[in-house]
């Protein structure tokens, strides 16, 4: 009887492994301090250049309005 279990506990830990692999994790990728860092002054210029633009765009609208 052991020597069943065993065999059948080895093959269950294999189907598990395998099926471990085929399924992905949903969890997000890692993102490192610097990488967030960086991340957050590329999107602090780009939210200047828009409101800078968009300022520019609301001018010009305000100006072909007169």
């Amino acid at each position: 009887m052991n020597r069943k279990k065993k065999i059948n506990e080895t093959l269950k830990k294999r189907m598990k492994k395998a099926n471990a692999k085929l399924n992905k994790s949903t969890k997000p990728r890692y993102i490192s301090k610097a990488e967030r860092a960086t991340l957050d002054e590329e999107a602090a210029l780009v939210a200047e250049t828009t409101d800078v633009t968009s300022d520019a765009i609301v001018d010009s609208e305000i100006e072909s309005a007169r």
